[in-house]
């Protein structure tokens, strides 16, 4: 990617461990395209913060003080939908997993990960797309797809929009969905937009659970 030309994602931190913090800081903030504006080490002061800063992207904890980072999350998103939320935590358990992403976290990512992982999971949040491990992924369809209400696709969509968000489910990027479409990635960029707008949510994984819950997507012809 070309830091120089791309757009600065501003962030906030949250997590109570100081230390924590300053070694995620001082990852991001080596990237040109990247800035800390500001941390929290709350679920509350999360909130607090996201309304004063308005960040693109928020890393959150999971396990707080007071409240914890699945109640921050979906307070964050009832009331900042474009927000983009990636959890940044130690807890893999599909309990957590499944209840942030509920929440509208945009991804899910352990604090384990390699620093190329973590920085490729914050330029994917910030643009909209997805940031889920593919075992991950995987098992969040599957639990999703048990909890289906069929809702005609018809009366929010346009059958391309319908077909842009089917194929994003499959984890493809924009790149391949305009290859597999034979359109151009600016396109499919204004039609996730669209869906976005339509849905009101603020990313590909939110886009994609909405589509599973309704009965839009067939979790079963997904590699």
């Amino acid at each position: 990617m070309d830091t120089a030309e791309a757009k600065t994602i501003s962030l906030l931190l949250v997590d109570d461990h100081p230390v924590v913090r300053k070694g995620t800081r001082d990852l991001l903030e080596g990237e040109r395209d990247l800035h800390v504006v500001g941390e929290a080490e709350s679920g509350e002061e999360a909130i607090t913060q996201a309304r004063a800063l308005r960040p693109d992207v928020i890393l959150m904890d999971v396990s707080m003080p007071g409240m914890n980072g699945i109640e921050a999350t979906r307070h964050i998103k009832a009331e900042m939908p474009t927000i983009g939320v990636l959890v940044l935590t130690s807890y893999d358990d599909d309990a957590y997993v499944f209840a942030l992403l509920e929440a509208g976290a945009a991804g899910y990512i352990l604090k384990n990960a390699t620093e190329d992982e973590l920085l490729g999971a914050v330029r994917a949040v910030a643009a909209g797309e997805s940031a889920l491990h593919p075992s991950v992924a995987r098992k969040v369809l599957e639990r999703f797809s048990n909890h289906v209400a069929p809702t005609p696709a018809e009366e929010l969509l346009s059958p391309r929009e319908l077909e842009v968000l089917r194929i994003a489910a499959t984890g493809r990027t924009n790149k391949e969905i305009a290859r597999d479409l034979d359109i151009s990635p600016r396109t499919v960029q204004v039609h996730l937009a669209n869906i976005f707008s339509k849905l009101g949510v603020g990313s590909r994984t939110e886009a994609v659970l909405y589509g599973i819950k309704r009965g839009w997507i067939d979790v079963t012809t997904i590699d």
